[in-house]
């Protein structure tokens, strides 16, 4: 597993981390700026938009990982996942405390969801990424379609 975060994701050179010869020191800062600050963004959208609206924040922040962070498919999957689980701790937290937590729901919900998602990403391994895009992109424009007509 690479964890290479302030090399390959704020841009500190080329594709394998390490700066290529002749790299402007203040314009490599400039686009780490810009990539922590894109990251940072798409990290409080997905949050708000979370919250707000009862959804996974991954139908918001995956796309964005992928247009404006230029993480891959499969990078920008997982990487929504560990930040959900972040963002799902600090929301129940306060949905606890206001005493709106099922529970027992809960438990009825994200048990069988966590057995979905090793199923899911068992089979997102045996897919090609452009599979992958296309798929998520039905997904997204079905279910905007669905909300529209409903």
């Amino acid at each position: 597993m690479e964890s290479g975060f302030p090399a390959r994701w704020c841009g500190a050179g080329g594709r394998d981390g390490k700066r290529e010869s002749g790299d402007d020191e203040a314009s490599t800062d400039h686009i780490r700026t810009i990539r922590l600050v894109r990251l940072v963004a798409i990290g409080l959208a997905a949050g708000v938009f979370s919250a707000f609206f009862g959804v996974g924040g991954g139908i918001l922040a995956v796309p964005l990982l992928i247009l404006l962070a230029h993480l891959p498919e499969r990078a920008a999957a997982a990487t929504s996942l560990l930040a959900i689980a972040i963002t799902a701790t600090a929301g129940v937290v306060v949905f606890s405390l206001r005493g709106e937590v099922d529970v027992a729901y809960a438990a009825l919900v994200g048990l069988p969801a966590a057995v979905g998602a090793l199923a899911g990403t068992s089979l997102q391994q045996r897919v090609t990424t452009s599979t992958l895009t296309l798929g998520f992109a039905a997904l997204l424009a079905g279910t905007g379609v669905w909300l529209l007509v409903s």
